[in-house]
């Protein structure tokens, strides 16, 4: 007789108990170095630890072989490579250009001197710099500051332009004529006059419309120097080289009576602000006569001052100097235009290249009512300078 099986008997029997499985811990264990002592994968895979023939992937050339100690980075300097060179040295420059930008633009909105409103009727329409040309009117007023002690210079009400240069710059044009301060025009209510005494009567609306009539040109933007900014603009730079025949001059009644002197002889020099200041004006030159006007050879110094301030800014030292002369150039400038438009300006110029300053050439001189000698000009010569001007 079959005795019943028990609740005893069935655990002993292998056949009834369940299947048992092995579980395996995955963490840490895992993740350590292939062949390493003590390796978990050496332990529940045998044969397949440090020693036995587990696949490995191609070492790439230059890393350390297993069981080696760690990969030791190289120092910045030995990883450093031409292009990561070049590259960083253009993201420097980027910003530092950026940088320039912006100081330009926030001194033209804060520091920049706007003209009189009456210049805005009497000014062309234009269109941009770049792409079209343009003519600019730039004047200099031969003001002094109060206290000077020069003689014959204004210190308060209407003063005279000292400098009048026309500019012509954009759409791959350049060109530059110069008109002499002494040059005599017929000035609407006023008869004949010099052509400076138009700004003194009427400002640089005036002058606009005098020049205008005088060459038949239209004009498009003004320009005006401001002289007690222009030291600092000067000094920003660095300096200006200027080369020339020799100059004696007295500014604000030269050392003796407080002002300063001038001396500079002939050949190259280093001028600082105030020395570039006396330079442009510089009305009488002691250091010799300069037949057979001395107004032509002022001019020639204006331009030679002028031509020497562009060849700096566009020198590897400016570009250094970049933030600081950004920042000091609005206050140089009166004009119509604002920030970015000067910008444009700064760029047209640059393109343009350095051409030849034109002088509007006198024919000979006439004595006014007022009893001063001013310098008369042909039509013939009109005609020549403005076809020249213009590219005719």
């Amino acid at each position: 007789m079959t005795r019943p099986s028990t609740l005893r008997d069935q655990d002993n029997d292998p056949r009834s108990a369940p299947p048992r499985y092995k579980r395996y811990r995955a963490g840490g264990a895992l993740t350590r170095k292939r062949g390493g002592e003590g390796s978990a994968l050496e332990e529940l895979v045998p044969g397949r630890g440090g020693g036995g023939n587990w696949p490995r992937r191609p070492r790439r050339p230059g890393s350390p072989a297993p069981g080696a100690p760690g990969l030791v980075r190289s120092p910045w300097w030995q990883r450093l490579t031409l292009k990561r060179v070049v590259l960083g040295a253009l993201a420097l420059l980027a910003g530092w250009l950026v940088l320039s930008v912006v100081l330009f633009l926030v001194s033209s909105h804060f520091e920049r001197i706007a003209p009189p409103a009456s210049v805005h009727g009497v000014l062309d329409p234009g269109g941009f710099m770049l792409t079209e040309p343009a003519n600019i009117l730039v004047l200099g007023s031969d003001r002094r500051p109060h206290g000077s002690r020069e003689p014959g210079a204004n210190t308060s009400g209407p003063s005279r332009s000292d400098t009048m240069l026309l500019l012509r710059v954009g759409g791959g044009d350049s060109a530059r004529l110069s008109i002499p301060r002494d040059t005599i025009v017929e000035i609407p209510g006023h008869g004949l006059q010099k052509i400076n005494a138009a700004y003194a009567i009427g400002g640089p609306a005036l002058s606009i419309s005098v020049v205008k009539s005088l060459l038949g040109v239209p004009i498009n933007h003004v320009v005006e120097v401001n002289f007690e900014s222009f030291p600092d603009l000067i000094n920003a730079m660095g300096g200006v080289q200027y080369t020339g025949p020799c100059v004696l001059s007295y500014l604000d009644g030269g050392s003796a009576r407080g002002g300063f002197t001038l001396r500079l002889s002939g050949g190259t020099h280093h001028l600082d602000g105030r020395e570039a200041l006396a330079l442009a004006r510089t009305r009488e030159n002691h250091c010799g006569p300069e037949a057979p006007y001395p107004d032509i050879a002022r001019v020639e110094r204006q331009q030679a001052l002028f031509a020497s301030m562009k060849s700096r800014l566009l020198s590897f030292s400016s570009l250094l100097r970049a933030p600081l002369i950004a920042w000091n150039a609005p206050p140089t400038i009166i004009s119509d235009m604002s920030g970015p438009e000067l910008m444009t300006l700064f760029a047209a110029l640059a393109i343009g290249g350095t051409p030849p300053t034109h002088v509007l050439e006198p024919s000979g001189t006439e004595t006014l009512p007022d009893g001063s000698i001013g310098l008369t000009v042909s039509e013939a010569e009109r005609h020549s300078a403005v076809a020249q001007f213009l590219h005719e």
